[in-house]
């Protein structure tokens, strides 16, 4: 459960890291001093693996041996992946725009702003699934109703 979580949420934040980071590069081959105006959607994406890091330890310290039921177990599993998911999907948003912005950033410093509230808005996705998740998980270990 937290496993795949932080997994999903894991290769997502690389993803955008590594994607913008080539943009990074190809803009400092041209600009240098852009280059720490553009180490946004770097930071981002490494916020994408904290919500994971949050989430999956939340799951992580309400396991127990006794008392841990099929639904706790289920509503974990889906806190996990609704987490894992989103911050996948926000991952790889902030790495093409991230790349793509950065480069355009380059062209036209204009941009930076557009860049940045695009990147807000791929970032929100994995904040969604972070919301989801602790909701979730206030499921498990408030009253449960059948």
């Amino acid at each position: 459960m937290a496993t795949a979580q932080m997994v999903l949420s894991t290769v997502g934040a690389a993803f955008g890291t590594s994607k913008a980071g080539i943009g990074i590069a190809g803009l400092g081959q041209f600009k240098p001093e852009l280059i720490m105006k553009s180490l946004i959607p770097v930071v981002m994406s490494g916020i994408i693996a904290v919500y994971g890091l949050v989430v999956s330890v939340m799951i992580a310290s309400s396991l127990s041996p006794n008392g841990y039921t099929l639904f706790s177990g289920f509503v974990h599993l889906a806190a996990g992946l609704a987490c894992g998911f989103t911050g996948l999907a926000a991952g790889y948003a902030i790495g093409h725009v991230g790349d793509s912005c950065v480069r355009a950033y380059v062209q036209e410093s204009k941009i930076f702003v557009g860049m940045v509230l695009i990147l807000i808005f791929a970032e929100v996705l994995g904040l969604y699934g972070l919301i989801v998740a602790l909701i979730m998980n206030t499921r498990v270990s408030g009253p449960q109703s059948c």
